[in-house]
């Protein structure tokens, strides 16, 4: 171990002290032999060396902290799970008011087609109903016309008895037509035998000339309306002799 340089002042016997270069200076080098000399630090090893993990039963001061962060965070992450559910419960809500409304609309609307059409409907038929002969007196009329002009000519005194049966013949002819076109056909069973659906008996008439059962006189025609029975010819029956 190196001492620091001590200046020795002059003894008693020394001579007088002189001027600054006649000074000595005395230099003490004292070396301990157990004295042990520390290598000098590597600068490399000391960058490369790691650095020290603390120990391991010191506490870790973050690892509270840590904890409690987390612990926090799981509430706050519940609460938004939460409330986000909250916002699509509302609006699926509102989308299922929305479609609700829609279709009560729709169905009012449905309501008054309905009772619309129900009104048209109803006024179609009682008009069908009304005017549903409306074709048939079209064609009608003009056999009226004929009739009139055939008692017209009939009044005249000039009147010729041929014309006027001609002329009735051909309004019947006419009358026939237009009932035809309507389905309107008439009945005349003579010779026929007796059906109790389309004829009506007036009596019996004894007679060899024909079967039992069997319509000889005709006394009133009868007439169907396209199948359906609308007069009964009245008739007499054969029976037997």
């Amino acid at each position: 171990m190196a001492m620091a340089e001590e200046q020795v002042p002059p003894s008693g016997n020394a001579p007088a002290p002189g001027p600054a270069s006649d000074y000595r200076v005395e230099v003490k080098t004292e070396v301990r032999a157990d004295a042990q000399v520390a290598p000098p630090a590597d600068p490399a090893a000391n960058a490369a060396a790691p650095d020290e993990a603390p120990p391991a039963s010191e506490p870790n001061p973050f690892a509270s902290a840590s904890s409690a962060e987390g612990g926090a965070a799981r509430p706050q992450a519940a609460g938004g799970a939460g409330e986000q559910s909250g916002v699509n419960l509302a609006a699926l809500l509102e989308d299922a008011r929305a479609k609700a409304d829609d279709h009560w609309d729709q169905l009012l609307r449905t309501r008054a087609e309905m009772e619309n059409l129900r009104r048209r409907h109803a006024l179609e038929l009682e008009k069908a109903h009304k005017y549903a002969l409306d074709s048939f007196v079209k064609d009608l009329v003009g056999v009226r016309d004929s009739l009139e002009l055939a008692l017209e000519a009939a009044s005249n005194e000039k009147a010729d008895l041929a014309s006027l049966r001609e002329g009735t013949d051909l309004t019947l002819k006419q009358l026939a037509d237009v009932m035809s076109r309507f389905g309107v056909e008439r009945l005349d069973p003579r010779g026929e035998p007796f059906n109790p659906e389309y004829h009506q008996a007036m009596t019996l008439q004894p007679s060899a000339e024909v079967p039992p059962n069997t319509v000889t006189t005709v006394v009133q025609k009868g007439y169907v309306l396209n199948g359906r029975l609308v007069r009964p010819a009245l008739v007499i029956v054969s029976s037997a002799g």
